[in-house]
């Protein structure tokens, strides 16, 4: 449906992450990958959403050059908001145990940005989702660490994955969102791209 609305433009998913592409196709959209790397820092002074809107505004500034009068670029940005923290993605096992240790017994928001660029529009929508976990044993931790290696996630964690199924007590939200992109916006928005570019 919406497809047939963007048929003359072309989608560019700027994401290597195989969940935001299974998405993509999820929704019918015909789309794209293209990928640069982007070295994600940001000023100290940023919170919360503030620190997501401005990755996925950066992961946008790479490819605004090439852009033609047609395209329309989507990039995203997820972290983990804990303790008036962000929470990126481990380095490496020693840190993501630490991070779901934090996690456990706890309340936190997922937070994903995603930023829609065309060569005369812009525009950042964020979505937030509170997730409440159970406490979590260091066996069921390293468990998951070791069988699921969720080096690739923000908090150290994919909620569609083994310690979603045995951990998640409650959640407030998108659960799309926790996976890394809240799919309701991403329509809504390109449906009122179609309509104003």
């Amino acid at each position: 449906m919406l497809n047939e609305k963007l048929k003359q433009y072309n989608i560019i998913l700027a994401s290597a992450s195989p969940r935001r592409q299974q998405f993509f196709k999820d929704l019918g959209l015909q789309f794209e990958i293209r990928l640069k790397p982007v070295h994600e820092e940001y000023p100290q002074r940023l919170k919360h959403f503030e620190i997501s809107d401005y990755l996925a505004q950066l992961k946008a500034l790479t490819f605004k050059k090439d852009l033609k009068p047609n395209d329309i670029l989507i990039t995203s940005d997820t972290i983990v908001w804990l303790n008036n923290k962000a929470l990126g993605k481990p380095k490496d096992a020693a840190e993501a145990f630490e991070i779901l240790k934090s996690l456990s017994n706890a309340t936190h928001e997922v937070i994903t940005s995603v930023c829609f660029t065309s060569l005369s529009f812009e525009k950042t929508v964020n979505a937030v989702t509170k997730v409440t976990f159970k406490r979590f044993s260091d066996e069921e931790i390293n468990y998951y660490i070791n069988t699921c290696k969720p080096f690739d996630k923000a908090g150290a964690y994919g909620i569609q994955e083994w310690i979603g199924q045995i951990g998640v007590t409650k959640i407030e939200g998108s659960y799309f969102n926790v996976m890394g992109l809240p799919t309701h916006l991403v329509y809504e928005t390109l449906n009122d791209m179609v309509k104003s570019i």
